[in-house]
C-alpha cells in the first residue's frame, strides 16, 4: 500500500516535470500540459496509475485553495463593485445556458428530469482552468478578467441550489437501481428549508465575526512567535476549516474558502498568507488537472466517438454564443468578447460532482452520466487549444473582423495636444500639461474608463487610435504634439509607425514598456519616450539611499548620475541590437562603469560643497 502510494507520487511528479515544460515550450501552455500528462499516465493509456478517483478528490483541494487566495485579493468594497457583473453576466449565463441545454435534451427525447440535470451540470464552467489561465495572462485586473471571475463565482454559488433540486428530479425506474450512497440526497430533501437557511446564515455570520475579531489576534500572536512553519500551518488550517464548514451546510467548499479569504482581505497579514499558500495551490492545481486527464474514460469515447465529439462541439458553441451575446450587451470590445466567451465555453469540475450526485439519487441514467462526464472532460481539454487558436489566428486579424458595436465618437475639437490612452499613465501627463493652460484631446478605447471619467467631468472620446480616419478627425494633421500612453506595447508601436508615416510633422512622445520596446520606438523614430517604471523606481531608490544614511542632496545627485548613465547605455545598446555577444559584453562593461561614474560624480559634489563652505567662511 505504501509502495503503491509512493510510486503514484513518483509517476505524477515525473509526468508533470517531463510533459508540462514541453507543452509550455511548444506554446500549448501548462494547463494543457497537465491534462495531457494525466491522459498519458492514466488507466486508458499507459496505465501507470489505475485509479484516478481518489487523487481527483484530494486534488480538488487545489481549487478550494485557489478560491481562498483570490478572496484575499478582493477587498470587500471591490466585491461590492462587482455586483453589476454578478447580476448582469453571471446569473443570466447560468439560467440561459441551463434552459437551452435542457431544451435540447427534451428535444432528443430524454426524460425531462435527466434533461434538467444535464442543463444544470453543463451550464457550469471550470473554475480551476479559467482562473489558472487568467492568472497566467495577468488579466484579473482587466474588465474581461473580472467579468469571467464574476460568472465563475455565480456558478459556484449556483451549485448549492442545483444539489438541492436534484432529489426532486428522481426517475422512479432509475431510483430503484441507483447506488445506495446518494451523497446525502435524503438529507437535502428531508431537512426543513427554514432550518437549512438559518444554519447557512449562522455559519456565515460566525465566519465573519471570527475573521474580524478572533483570527487577527491569533495571526498577530503567531507572527510574533517568528516560527514560519506554524504560520503556514495556520494558513492551511483556515482553508481546511472553511471547507469543512461549507460541507457541513451542503455548500461548495470552494465558496467557503473564498468567503474567508474576502473577510481577511484587508488584514495586514494577507501577503504573508498568500506567499505561504501559493506553492501548495500551484502543486495541487497541477495535480487536479492531471487527475482530470486521467479520468477520461476512453472506452466510452471509443464506443461513442461521434456523439461525444458532437456534444463537445455543441456545448462549446452554445455556451460561446450565450457568453458572447451577454458581452455584447455589456459593450465589451470585440477582442474582450471573444476572449470572455472562449474562456468560459467549457464544462466544469463541479459537473462531475453534480452528475455523480444525480446518478446516486436516481435522476440520471448511468450510460448518460458516463457520456456527460467524458464530454465535460474533453471540453476542459480543448479550452487551452481554443485559446491558442485565439492568440495565433483570431487576434492578429481582429481589426478586419468587424467594427465595434459602439461607433467611434465624432471628434470636432482641435487642440495642440492629443493624448491616446487615458489610464493612470495618460492622466498624469495630461494633468501636468492642462494645468499650464494647454487644451488636450483625450481618446481611449475602454468604455468603462470613459464612463468613470465622466463622473469627474473629464471629456474623453471613444475610439480605436489605430485607425487613421479617427486620428484625422481628432486633428492630427494640425496638432503639434501626440502623447501615446496606451499600456499595450504592440499597439503603441503600431500607432507610432502610422503617425510617423502619415503625420510626419507631429512630435511623438510615447510610453515604453521596457528597454526592448524603447529600442523599437527608436527604430520607428519616436522623438521622446519614457519607460513605465524607470522614474518611479529611481525615486524609490533615492528614498532607499536616504534610509541608509545618505543626505538627500547626495542621494538625488547619485540618482541623477545613474539616470544619465542608464540613458547613455540604452542608446549605445541600440547600436548593438542583434549581436548577442557584443550586447553581453556591453552590459558587463556598463555595470563596471556605473560605479566609476557615480563615484566621480560624488567626488565632484564633495568638491563643490567644500568650495561653497570655504567661500562662505571667507
Amino acid at each position: 500500500m505504501e509502495y503503491g502510494f509512493l510510486f503514484a507520487c513518483f509517476i505524477f511528479l515525473s509526468a508533470a516535470v517531463v510533459v508540462v515544460p514541453i507543452a509550455k515550450f511548444t506554446g500549448l501552455g501548462p494547463v494543457l500540459g497537465y491534462l495531457l500528462a494525466g491522459v498519458l499516465i492514466g488507466p486508458y493509456a499507459l496505465g501507470l496509475v489505475a485509479n484516478p478517483t481518489t487523487i481527483l478528490h484530494f486534488s480538488e483541494f487545489g481549487v478550494v485553495m485557489m478560491l481562498f487566495l483570490i478572496g484575499l485579493e478582493l477587498q470587500p468594497r471591490e466585491f461590492w463593485n462587482m455586483r453589476v457583473r454578478l447580476v448582469g453576466l453571471g446569473i443570466p449565463q447560468v439560467i440561459i445556458s441551463a434552459l437551452l441545454i435542457a431544451g435540447i435534451g427534451v428535444w432528443l427525447n430524454m426524460p425531462w428530469q435527466s434533461a434538467v440535470v444535464m442543463g444544470l451540470g453543463l451550464s457550469l464552467s471550470s473554475t480551476a482552468i479559467v482562473l489558472k489561465i487568467i492568472d497566467e495572462r495577468g488579466i484579473m485586473q482587466r474588465s474581461v478578467g473580472r467579468s469571467a471571475f464574476s460568472v465563475l463565482l455565480v456558478q459556484d454559488v449556483a451549485v448549492i441550489p442545483f444539489l438541492a433540486v436534484i432529489p426532486f428530479l428522481v426517475i422512479p425506474e432509475l431510483a430503484a437501481h441507483a447506488p445506495t450512497d446518494a451523497h446525502g440526497a435524503a438529507d437535502v430533501v428531508e431537512e426543513d428549508g427554514w432550518q437549512a437557511g438559518w444554519r447557512v446564515a449562522a455559519v456565515f455570520a460566525a465566519m465573519y465575526l471570527a475573521g474580524r475579531y478572533l483570527l487577527r489576534p491569533i495571526l498577530r500572536i503567531i507572527a510574533k512567535s517568528g516560527v514560519r512553519e506554524i504560520f503556514t500551518a495556520l494558513a492551511l488550517l483556515l482553508v481546511v476549516a472553511a471547507a469543512l464548514l461549507m460541507e457541513w451546510i451542503n455548500i461548495s467548499p470552494a465558496l467557503g474558502a473564498f468567503m474567508i479569504g474576502v473577510i481577511l482581505a484587508d488584514s495586514e497579514y494577507r501577503h504573508e498568507l498568500e506567499s505561504d499558500l501559493e506553492p501548495f495551490k500551484g502543486l495541487l492545481l497541477g495535480l487536479f488537472f492531471i487527475s482530470v486527464g486521467m479520468s477520461i474514460e476512453f472506452s466510452v469515447l471509443v464506443n461513442n466517438p461521434w456523439p461525444i465529439f458532437g456534444a463537445v462541439l455543441a456545448l462549446a458553441a452554445l455556451k460561446f454564443a450565450v457568453l458572447y451575446g451577454l458581452a455584447v450587451l455589456f459593450k465589451f470590445h470585440i477582442a474582450d468578447r471573444l476572449l470572455f466567451a472562449t474562456l468560459l465555453a467549457q464544462g466544469g469540475e463541479f459537473a462531475f460532482v453534480l452528475f455523480q450526485f444525480a446518478l446516486g439519487a436516481g435522476a440520471l441514467d448511468p450510460k448518460l452520466a458516463s457520456l456527460l462526464n467524458v464530454t465535460v472532460a474533453l471540453s476542459m481539454i480543448i479550452t487551452p487549444i481554443l485559446l491558442i487558436v485565439f492568440d495565433r489566428i483570431v487576434v492578429p486579424n481582429l481589426p478586419s473582423l468587424q467594427t465595434p458595436d459602439r461607433p467611434d465618437d465624432d471628434i470636432s475639437v482641435r487642440n495642440r495636444v492629443i493624448v491616446l490612452g487615458y489610464g493612470r499613465f495618460g492622466q498624469i501627463v495630461t494633468r501636468l500639461v492642462t494645468a499650464q493652460g494647454f487644451e488636450a484631446t483625450l481618446i481611449d478605447h475602454d468604455p468603462e474608463q470613459i464612463e468613470l471619467m465622466k463622473k469627474f467631468d473629464a471629456k474623453v472620446f471613444y475610439g480605436d487610435a489605430r485607425r487613421l480616419d479617427l486620428l484625422k478627425s481628432a486633428g492630427a494633421d494640425k496638432a503639434e504634439l501626440m502623447v501615446i500612453s496606451i499600456h499595450n506595447p504592440e499597439i503603441v508601436s503600431e500607432i507610432a509607425q502610422k503617425v510617423r508615416t502619415n503625420f510626419p510633422h507631429i512630435r511623438i512622445l510615447a510610453r515604453a514598456r521596457d528597454r526592448n520596446h524603447a529600442h523599437d520606438l527608436m527604430d520607428i523614430g519616436v522623438h521622446e519616450f519614457e519607460r513605465d517604471t524607470f522614474h518611479s523606481a529611481l525615486h524609490l531608490g533615492i528614498k532607499a539611499l536616504i534610509s541608509l544614511g545618505y543626505t538627500e542632496t547626495k542621494a538625488k545627485r547619485l540618482a541623477t548620475a545613474f539616470a544619465k548613465h542608464d540613458v547613455e547605455m540604452l542608446h549605445e545598446a541600440y547600436e548593438l541590437r542583434g549581436d548577442d555577444e557584443a550586447m553581453i559584453g556591453h552590459v558587463k562593461t556598463a555595470r563596471e562603469l556605473l560605479a566609476q561614474v557615480m563615484q566621480a560624480d560624488l567626488d565632484e559634489l564633495e568638491a563643490e560643497l567644500a568650495a561653497d563652505k570655504k567661500k562662505d567662511g571667507s
